[in-house]
């Protein structure tokens, strides 16, 4: 025999009372009919409190009252058969003629007492199940209405009833004796006083009826039918990813439950906890789906943690000083004065040296709490024995619960560094020595961050996903969006890895979506964003949207974004970048940008620097960590420099080659900004701060590849024609390499200390002999790469590999 609970969703609407009676119509083929236990129509509790409530202020309640009787009547007219209304018309008109009246004495009184507002509640229960009763019976045989009032007996304590149970479960069995073969139709969350008055039984008051049945008759599973596939990992709302677990320990249910998964409510489990009765979370909506197991022994369970719970707005209390410490019966004093006044205490830490304790309880408990215990140690406080109460206000809890952390090192670690890479401060721990439950107070501003980020960390099955807020649309921009749209699903399946694109701004608009902007026609939401382009603007909403994992992509070439980069930090956000200004600036600032991402937990990227998608700087990285040593490296690090010089000899001259560079699109639109060796100086200086050189652009010494006319040239043209005049120069140079078997290389060099980047002539032995095209080079010769250097070739310019770079850096960012 089974026990069926269906919620307010499951009969709140003519469909879902439809899907009710199929889900009823399988289970009528057993032998033992179904105990089936109803709540109030979705909202229907709610709106009753508020009519109460009204009516105690005087205010008007009849326009309630009737939407109550209506959406009821409405039911009863599609689903039952015109010649079976009147019946249900009638016994539910008799409900609302009697809550009218008790309505009534209420708004004449002005008064509304805990006894009354249960009595008030109770209508909501009892005219559903009257209705859905009559609307079984006309499809099955032998239905019975049952009043749970008349079964359930309790204490007075209205609104939240202790039930007795022996005598609850003695009248429990006769009922079922009385009346086997016929289904019961109960209604949830009502009882009974000794005196038959109404009493409820609090939160989750229908889960509770239906366990104290399945208890009293031993069932052999106890359903809860809901509008969610079971319980999940996490709270669907907040965290995506969140799925349904297939079973769970009563244990771990109770865990999850008590800290905010709204699915069942703690107490209720109790009683069929006691008898060792499985519970089955089910989706109304979706009968198929085979729900949530809670059971007294589950299967061994891959996953480390069963879920993440949160209770998303509780208030701190601090008490401390002096007069705690080694004060025995101190915490029970406290404790059993707030138990008194009934303020419910949700979670507790102390220091172990007992100068403080923590607790944690409901805002709307606060100043009471805070009052009762001033007056309660009036004189300690006056004696400067403790220090005044101390109160945080709009924070949160997030407990990580499961059987599986018991005794598994590492736990408590991963949550923290999870929490703490994100940003996100822990106010007060809490963790009991059973292990099945890691509990931290955060401010609830973070409370949707930091569950994704758990969850993220903890079930490792799932994609991990970055949100990021990508900087200019240009050419690398554009690339690198086609590449991660060209390559999201192997990046989940390969990398585990999904990439969301929650921002972008150009130098016009700029557009913002916490779920991902489509790659697909990001060009148009940008163009028809109401958001001007303002780059403070820009880093502003991405602290407030404050979503996890989180990075901040710089693919332009302007200063002004580099000015951000140490407030990115400083809100737990990574940070890649190809725009080398901020390395190549002051050695201060190149510091403080990593002392500030060191600081605070995040990454700084910047592969792009040196050689677009070159692996150059993770290459020099991964040297230094593994304890070897760099005592040399020489680099060509200009596409330009680099096609100019490999195509300077024979009969060209260098003005011709210098001009087919520009026509190819080689150089800038004036080819003295490469050829002056800038641009490869910031390179070099990268690569020896990188390398642990404490140095400054003017350490950095450039032997010019052009004659001082040519620099001074006032135009692009005249530029040129300097080149033509100087055409012997550059002839000699390269009659003088080739008379020698050599070629003419521009290279940087970074060798004890120091950086130089002259134009040399190197022979077939050197390993930039052989450099073709515009390909970038570079050799790091090492203690362990001392005989043969180990050397990084290939294009080091261009959108597609500049983007893929800057992919790169993002899948590293993902590993992290």
């Amino acid at each position: 025999m089974k026990v069926l609970k269906f919620g307010g969703t499951s009969v709140g609407s003519v469909t879902s009372i439809q899907t009710l009676l199929n889900i009823l119509g399988d289970e009528v083929k057993n032998v033992d009919k179904p105990v089936v236990v109803l709540s109030a129509m979705g909202g229907v509790t709610n709106l009753l409190a508020s009519m109460a409530e009204d009516a105690a202020e005087g205010k008007e309640f009849t326009a309630a009252l009737a939407e109550l009787e209506r959406r009821h009547f409405e039911v009863v007219k599609n689903l039952l058969d015109v010649q079976n209304q009147n019946p249900a018309f009638t016994r539910l008109k008799i409900h609302f003629n009697q809550l009218e009246e008790l309505l009534q004495g209420v708004l004449t009184l002005r008064e509304l007492t805990p006894k009354t507002r249960d009595q008030v509640l109770s209508y909501g229960e009892r005219c559903s199940t009257i209705m859905v009763s009559k609307i079984a019976a006309q499809h099955f045989k032998e239905v019975l209405f049952v009043d749970a009032s008349e079964v359930i007996k309790t204490d007075s304590a209205f609104g939240q009833a202790k039930v007795n149970t022996d005598l609850t479960e003695m009248l429990i069995r006769n009922l079922y004796e009385q009346n086997r073969g016929k289904m019961l139709f109960v209604t949830g969350f009502i009882a009974g006083n000794e005196a038959g008055q109404t009493t409820t039984l609090g939160r989750g008051g229908s889960d509770y009826t239906a366990a104290i049945f399945g208890a009293a008759l031993n069932a052999k599973e106890i359903q809860i039918w809901t509008d969610v596939n079971g319980m999940m990992t996490a709270d669907p709302r907040m965290v995506k990813k969140a799925f349904s677990l297939t079973e769970l320990t009563y244990t771990e249910a109770m865990e999850l439950s008590y800290f905010g998964a709204k699915v069942i409510y703690p107490p209720t489990m109790i009683p069929a906890f006691l008898k060792k009765i499985p519970i089955v979370i089910k989706n109304t909506f979706e009968p198929e789906f085979t729900g949530t197991v809670i059971r007294h022994d589950c299967k061994a369970s891959a996953l480390p943690i069963k879920g993440i719970s949160s209770i998303n707005n509780i208030s701190i209390l601090n008490l401390e000083g002096s007069g705690m410490v080694g004060k025995s019966g101190f915490s029970g004093r406290l404790f059993s004065l707030l138990a008194r006044e009934q303020i419910n205490i949700i979670l507790i830490t102390q220091s172990s040296s007992e100068h403080s304790i923590t607790f944690a309880v409901q805002p709307q408990d606060t100043e009471r709490a805070k009052q009762v215990i001033e007056q309660e140690f009036e004189l300690e406080l006056l004696a400067k024995k403790l220090e005044h109460l101390v109160i945080e206000k709009n924070l949160a809890i997030l407990a990580v619960v499961g059987e599986n952390m018991k005794q598994t090192p590492g736990m408590s670690g991963k949550l923290f560094h999870s929490l703490g890479r994100n940003g996100v401060n822990v106010r007060a721990i809490a963790q009991g020595s059973s292990e099945y439950n890691i509990s931290v107070i955060i401010s609830a501003n973070d409370l949707s961050k930091a569950l994704n980020a758990v969850h993220d960390a903890f079930f490792v099955q799932l994609t991990k996903t970055l949100h990021a807020f990508c900087l200019g649309t240009g050419n690398i921009g554009k690339t690198l969006f086609n590449q991660l749209n060209a390559h999201s699903e192997y990046l989940k399946e390969h990398n585990g890895i999904q990439v969301k694109i929650a921002g972008v701004s150009n130098t016009r608009k700029m557009t913002f979506n916490s779920d991902g902007i489509s790659l697909d026609t990001w060009q148009q939401d940008l163009e028809v964003s109401p958001y001007q382009a303002d780059l403070k603007a820009f880093i502003d909403k991405m602290k407030e949207m404050n979503l996890p994992n989180c990075v901040f992509i710089d693919n332009t070439a302007s200063p002004v974004p580099v000015g951000f980069y140490e407030a990115v930090f400083k809100a737990n956000i990574s940070v890649i970048t190809c725009n080398k200004i901020g390395n190549s600036a002051s050695y201060k600032q190149y510091k403080t940008f990593r002392d500030t991402a060191r600081r605070h937990g995040v990454d700084f990227f910047y592969e792009t620097n040196v050689g677009a998608g070159l692996p150059i700087i993770n290459t020099l990285k991964n040297l230094m960590n593994s304890g070897d040593r760099v005592q040399r490296i020489e680099a060509i690090l200009s596409g330009t420099i680099s096609f100019i010089f490999n195509n300077f000899k024979g009969d060209a001259n260098f003005h011709d080659v210098v001009k087919a560079a520009q026509e190819k699109g080689y150089t800038e639109p004036d080819p003295r900004d490469d050829l002056s060796g800038k641009d490869f100086m910031r390179k070099m200086l990268i690569l020896a701060r990188d390398a642990g050189y404490a140095m400054e652009e003017a350490d950095v010494e450039i032997e010019s590849v052009l004659p001082k006319a040519s620099l001074e040239a006032k135009s692009v043209d005249d530029f040129y024609a300097t080149l033509k005049t100087e055409d012997a120069h550059f002839a000699k140079l390269k009659e003088q390499a080739a008379k020698d078997g050599k070629v003419l290389r521009y290279i940087g060099k970074l060798e004890n200390g120091k950086v130089t980047i002259t134009l040399q002539m190197v022979d077939e032995n050197h390993p930039f002999y052989m450099l073709s095209g515009s390909d970038n080079i570079i050799s790091f010769t090492t203690d362990r790469y001392k005989e043969r250097p180990l050397v990084v070739k290939g294009p080091g310019a261009g959108a597609e590999v500049t983007a893929a770079g800057v992919f790169a850096d993002l899948i590293n960012l993902g590993a992290n």
